[in-house]
């Protein structure tokens, strides 16, 4: 909002990412600092901070099921990132978000969930029944299905063997940032399974997964989530103002 009397704007909010994965989070800072760099007043580029635990914390902790410990491992990023004058924070993961709301009670600075602005855009965009693809953990938990579910859509996931060997490249590929083409082609080939089923949409359900599906080729749309959510961590930072231009 500009300020009535020097109509000035306000200096934007400092953006904290909290990362779960080193790739997919570096993902979401080149995307955030790409769209900062294309704002054309300087002082209204927003800084970011970025702070990580080790991936093998928060994997160690989710074989266990130990969704509090995923909770205070965020919450230990707020408040590093709070420390490093964040004002608020993003979670550019789909996994880590079902603990979203443990950590965010007792959180130092709020954040803002990536899960509701994906349901958000495909209610928008008219959407009833999308497919999602992403490890195991996303596509046998409930984090998408219940945003999904409140807002009328019905979610498809690929059969169990298709979710392993998808659950298997992103663990084993992705997360290294080096993916074989025959594990796209594999994932390709659930991607066309999903569309047979009945899908208008397709969710890239982990944070590595813009790696194993070419927009170009997919016959579904697709919906990132992590690109949502930097476009959100911008809009946020202006306090509501478009900032491109």
């Amino acid at each position: 909002m500009i300020d009535p009397f020097t109509g000035a704007c306000p200096l934007p909010k400092n953006i904290g990412i909290v990362a779960v994965s080193p790739e997919g989070s570096a993902n979401c800072y080149r995307i955030i600092g790409r769209r900062c760099s294309d704002i054309s007043d300087p002082a209204q580029r927003p800084s970011v901070l970025l702070h990580n635990r080790p991936l093998s914390t928060y994997v160690e902790a989710l074989n266990r099921g130990d969704w509090p410990r995923v909770a205070e491992l965020l919450r230990e990023s707020a408040n590093a990132l709070l420390h490093a004058g964040a004002d608020f924070c993003v979670l550019p993961d789909n996994v880590c978000h079902h603990a979203l709301p443990m950590a965010e009670s007792g959180s130092p600075i709020p954040w803002l969930n990536m899960i509701d602005l994906v349901a958000d855009a495909l209610k928008n965009s008219g959407c009833k029944s999308v497919g999602l693809i992403g490890t195991r953990f996303v596509t046998s938990g409930s984090t998408y299905q219940i945003a999904l579910g409140l807002r009328g859509m019905h979610l498809h996931v690929p059969p169990d063997d298709e979710t392993t060997a998808i659950d298997h490249i992103i663990f084993d590929e992705a997360v290294h940032n080096r993916v074989k083409p025959a594990s796209r082609d594999r994932v390709l080939s659930s991607v066309k399974n999903l569309k047979k089923r009945g899908c208008e949409a397709l969710i890239l359900g982990a944070t590595e997964a813009g790696m194993l599906v070419n927009t170009a080729e997919s016959p579904l749309p697709v919906f990132d989530p992590v690109d949502l959510l930097a476009d959100a961590a911008i809009y946020h930072a202006l306090g509501g103002r478009q900032g491109a231009g």
